[in-house]
């Protein structure tokens, strides 16, 4: 099952500060919802746990992250994929795109595609779909509170 997520978050911060937030291991492992370890194996490759629930269905992921198509400071593609063993799987990856927004304000723009298989995706999409937006929300407003707080 096919998913799109997008959306925008201003975030107090510099350009330059927002990119280097984009590519900070510890700054991502925070961020990122039910996050367990997030560790760079190269300067475009990471390797993640991450614990999800949805709707009944609670699993620990493991999985690869790899960045694609950078354009720094103003853009990459961030491509993953995930093993959560009987709970399915999950791979897709997101767009992002810096702007800046005066001297001390950027704009980050994400267009996400994802697709679910296995358990999670006999949930039905509109409880998947609810989950992600939420997950998103809630990463992209965490993000934008660390880096521009």
């Amino acid at each position: 099952m096919a998913l799109v997520i997008e959306g925008e978050e201003r975030i107090a911060a510099p350009l330059q500060k927002v990119w280097e937030a984009l590519n900070d291991p510890e700054v991502l492992k925070a961020t990122i919802p039910g996050c367990q370890s997030l560790d760079m194996k190269s300067p475009t490759e990471m390797a993640a746990t991450v614990v999800l629930k949805i709707g009944p269905i609670k699993a620990t992921f493991n999985g690869e992250v790899t960045l694609k198509n950078l354009k720094p400071p103003h853009s990459y593609t961030i491509q993953g994929e995930g093993k959560g063993g009987i709970a399915g799987f999950a791979k897709g990856g997101a767009d992002v795109t810096l702007t800046e927004d005066g001297p001390d304000a950027t704009v980050l723009k994400y267009a996400a595609k994802a697709d679910v298989g296995g358990k999670i995706a006999q949930l039905g999409s509109r409880l998947i779909e609810s989950t992600s937006k939420k997950l998103a929300g809630q990463f992209f407003s965490s993000f934008g509170e660390k880096v521009g707080g």
